[in-house]
C-alpha cells in the first residue's frame, strides 16, 4: 500500500492510497498453504529455513486499512499454527488414505500428514490436510510407537463455503474450530472435513 499525494478541495493536497497486490485468501488457499507446510515439515532434513516474504496487505499474511483495523487472512492460521507447534523432531510417517487420480502426478492421496515431537515438552503435534472436495475422511492414527498419551486436543480450518475470506467486516470467518479427537488406548480417531487443515496437539509424558 502506497500513499501519495492528490489534489484535494481548495487546492490542498490530500491522500490517496494506491494499493499493490493486495490479495484476499481463501479457505481453499489456507488449506493450500497448511499441505506446502506440512511438505516443508516432511522435507525438513534438506529445507533448513523457511519464511514468508511480505507480512501485511501485499501478498500477505495480515491485511491492514491507513489508520484503521487489522484482521488475519485465512493463510495466516496454518502458518501460526504450525509455528507454534511444530517443535523438536519431525517424526516419519507411515500413511494410509483413499486417493484420487490426476492427469499430471498420476494416482495422489487424499490425506496428506507429518508429525513432530517435542521430546523436552513430552509433546506430539500432527499435521493433517484432507484434499476431498467432497467427502470427509476419518483417520485412524496408531499412537504405539509414541510416548504415552492421555489427551488430544485438535483443530481445523474448513468450511462448506471454499472461497470465503476475512475482511474487515468479518475478520474471524475463517479461523481454526474445534475438532473432535478422541484417544482410546493407543489409537487417536478423528474425522477430517472436506478440504480441510488440522492440527492435532497430543500431550505426553516422556
Amino acid at each position: 500500500m502506497v500513499r501519495e499525494p492528490g489534489p484535494g478541495a481548495g487546492g490542498r493536497r490530500r491522500e490517496q492510497v494506491r494499493r499493490i497486490s493486495e490479495e484476499a485468501y481463501t479457505l481453499a488457499d489456507a488449506v493450500v498453504v497448511g499441505s506446502l507446510l506440512i511438505t516443508l515439515l516432511r522435507h525438513s532434513d534438506r529445507v533448513k529455513a523457511a519464511c514468508v516474504a511480505q507480512l501485511v496487505n501485499t501478498i500477505s499474511l495480515i491485511r491492514s486499512e491507513p489508520g484503521g483495523p487489522a484482521w488475519r487472512q485465512a493463510t495466516f492460521h496454518p502458518f501460526a499454527l504450525t509455528a507454534r507447534l511444530a517443535r523438536g523432531n519431525v517424526l516419519e510417517v507411515a500413511l494410509q488414505s483413499p486417493t484420487y487420480e490426476t492427469k499430471q502426478y498420476g494416482t495422489v492421496p487424499l490425506v496428506d500428514a507429518t508429525a513432530t515431537h517435542d521430546p523436552a515438552a513430552g509433546e506430539v503435534s500432527i499435521f493433517l490436510v484432507n484434499r476431498s472436495q467432497a467427502e470427509p475422511v476419518r483417520l485412524e492414527v496408531d499412537l504405539r510407537a509414541l510416548p504415552a498419551v492421555y489427551t488430544a486436543d485438535a483443530l481445523v480450518l474448513s468450511d462448506s463455503n471454499l472461497s470465503a475470506t476475512n475482511t474487515q467486516d468479518n475478520p474471524d470467518r475463517v479461523q481454526p474450530r474445534p475438532l473432535g479427537a478422541h484417544v482410546d488406548g493407543s489409537v487417536l480417531r478423528l474425522e477430517l472435513p472436506a478440504v480441510s487443515w488440522s492440527c492435532v496437539r497430543l500431550f505426553g509424558r516422556s
